[in-house]
């Protein structure tokens, strides 16, 4: 059977002396400010939202059904393809009462919505436990590290030299050409995944610093003073790759005072942070003095200690590798139910 959102009674219209979309319980809630981001999401209660989010209230099939017919990716491209604005694109109402889809027997649609409910439960129980096991990772990295007794007193400027990311490049060079790390993939992680790599044209004529094993990469530019001086390890063998130009990087050149596997930890810590937080200055725009951090000194273990405490910490890692893994496979296989259902 075919039906189309005309047929469910998106309510949207709202009195001109209000700003506030009122919405009950079972309803369906759409953000349309960039439709993309899929903050689709069932109301549990009665309340008011604002004229950027779209109701859509279920008439003739079940509540549940309806929610993940649009939580599909078939929906989310069909609002895209027809979504307004460049930077912040949001969906047209008229181009979504007219989305067709099938819907099956309302006996059958209350299964699928159970289904897909007990899954999004296990994901969600999932996301927890990566959680706990990232807290339990920094409390331990925490904790290990300023406990330790014996410790050296260290700048970067020591056992490394630092070197810049991409420099005179523009949006064309982008694309294609040789592999480079992303500003996120240094904000996000504290091991660079080489799994997330982008790619960008160099010639042979030009001189950018190359990444090597073992070097740390930090963020330098934010618009935020938090997000400034974040950094991870790079510990993969591509060759050449390089940084993005908001990143900044330290050839470690003493492994006799640093084992640098151990910094993708120690950079995380809560004293490291407040130490590094005065570093960044600005007032849009904030960017991390690079002469004031590489002569900065720090308080670090002996390079026996790093090793022992690396090893401990890095265990726990793996366990929560193994737990993001589970989170993507169960992600993937909701994604994959979703698209077989509402072909």
């Amino acid at each position: 059977m075919k039906s189309d959102f005309g047929g469910i009674n998106p309510a949207i219209s709202i009195p001109n002396n209000t700003n506030v979309i009122h919405y009950k319980k079972g309803d369906v809630l759409l953000s349309n400010i960039r439709p993309y981001l899929r903050k689709v999401w069932a109301a549990n209660s009665d309340g008011g939202c604002s004229t950027d989010v779209f109701v859509f209230r279920a008439k003739s099939i079940s509540p549940s059904f309806l929610h993940y017919i649009m939580e599909n990716d078939t929906f989310i491209n069909y609002v895209m393809s027809g979504a307004k604005g460049v930077k912040m694109p949001r969906g047209d109402r008229e181009q979504m009462l007219k989305y067709v889809f099938s819907i099956p027997r309302i006996e059958e649609q209350y299964k699928i919505g159970h289904l897909l409910h007990l899954l999004d439960d296990r994901i969600a129980t999932q996301t927890k436990i990566i959680e706990k096991y990232e807290s339990l990772i920094q409390a331990l990295c925490d904790t290990l590290i300023e406990a330790e007794q014996h410790k050296v007193e260290l700048s970067f400027n020591d056992f490394g030299e630092p070197y810049s990311g991409l420099s005179g490049k523009s949006a064309e060079d982008f694309g294609e050409g040789c592999q480079y790390i992303t500003y996120m993939n240094v904000y996000q992680n504290q091991i660079i995944d080489i799994t997330d790599v982008s790619l960008v044209k160099i010639n042979e004529a030009e001189q950018q610093s190359v990444v090597r094993y073992g070097d740390i990469l930090f963020t330098l530019s934010s618009e935020t003073p938090n997000e400034v001086g974040m950094g991870a390890v790079y510990l993969g063998d591509t060759y050449p790759l390089y940084l993005n130009s908001f990143c900044f990087g330290v050839h470690i050149i003493d492994k006799s005072k640093i084992f640098p596997p151990f910094l993708a930890y120690y950079i995380s810590t809560k004293s490291f942070r407040k130490a590094v937080f005065p570093l960044a200055q600005g007032s849009t725009r904030f960017n991390l003095q690079k002469s004031d951090f590489m002569k900065k000194k720090f308080l670090f273990p002996t390079v026996e200690k790093q090793n022992k405490i690396y090893s401990v910490l890095k265990a726990f890692s793996y366990k929560l590798s193994i737990e993001k893994n589970i989170a993507n496979l169960l992600c993937e296989q909701k994604s994959y139910l979703l698209r077989q259902l509402f072909i």
